[in-house]
């Protein structure tokens, strides 16, 4: 019987390790977002003691990346800047709230809602991602992914008045540009028309304009394709080309409907 203990430690001895705990840092995530920026989701009123935790696990593993240095000066930005974010992630909270009449209350989409998760993820790991902080941003995002089945780049710019509705499948990539007042249901894809390394520092991901409703299953890809403002993308349609402003753009397909009850005598009766 193969030793699997053997194999890995191979492994082990074969690897390049990064000197960072993900077991810690998901649980620093969870921490800021469920007991300081959302302390409804706690009965424990120590926010600043859950603060410190938060600060003092980033600041341990950016430092093993860079340096003690880089590594406060991006949290102390990062940390200056969460009464600002706060109040956006509840603007956005709301924006769910006022959109789905399944919600019952802001403080329902907050402690239920996938997207908004995922949406509240984004807004953390992009504030890391914009000031280069290595790995972090992505580990972020990749938690969400594997969490709620939404898959959105700490590198996507995403403006004011998003809504996420339900979520799983949805994927937005790093160089997509988002408007504000935008709509998105499950299953939509915003990606590259191509997917190769030597793309890696183009727009390879689409921009969708102001006011933009997109349903579920719709494919948009390329760097250079521009969804125009207050457009509708029907469900499914794949989209490569740009659309001008106030576009419908809908997938043709035929769909048949047989009805077999004609064919089976003697058992069916209709009397309506």
């Amino acid at each position: 019987m193969t030793d699997i203990y053997k194999i890995a430690s191979k492994l082990r001895a074969e690897s390049k390790h990064l000197p960072i705990n993900r077991i810690e840092l998901e649980d620093a995530l969870n921490t800021l977002i469920h007991r300081v920026l959302f302390p409804i989701c706690d009965q424990e009123k120590s926010r600043e003691k859950k603060l410190y935790y938060f600060y003092s696990v980033l600041v341990e593993n950016i430092s093993a990346l860079l340096d003690r240095s880089s590594a406060e000066k991006i949290l102390d930005k990062f940390v200056s800047g969460l009464p600002e974010l706060q109040d956006r992630l509840y603007e956005e909270a709301s924006v769910y709230f006022k959109n789905d009449p399944a919600a019952k209350s802001v403080e329902e989409v907050i402690l239920t809602y996938p997207g908004f998760f995922a949406q509240v993820v984004y807004r953390i790991s992009h504030e890391f991602y914009m000031m280069n902080t290595p790995i972090i941003p992505r580990l972020f995002s990749e938690y969400a992914h594997s969490k709620v089945g939404v898959d959105i780049n700490p590198g996507a710019k995403i403006g004011s008045g998003f809504y996420i509705d339900h979520g799983t499948g949805i994927v937005i990539g790093e160089t997509t540009l988002i408007g504000n007042n935008v709509k998105i249901y499950q299953g939509v894809t915003l990606g590259a028309l191509f997917v190769t390394k030597g793309l890696a520092n183009e727009k390879r991901h689409p921009t969708i304009e102001d006011n933009v409703v997109i349903y579920a299953g719709a494919t948009i890809l390329g760097g250079k394709t521009v969804v125009g403002h207050d457009s509708t993308i029907g469900g499914n349609a794949w989209l490569t080309k740009s659309v001008v402003p106030y576009s419908l753009v809908q997938q043709n397909s035929e769909i048949r409907i047989h009805n077999t009850l004609n064919s089976v005598e003697g058992i069916i009766d209709f009397n309506i």
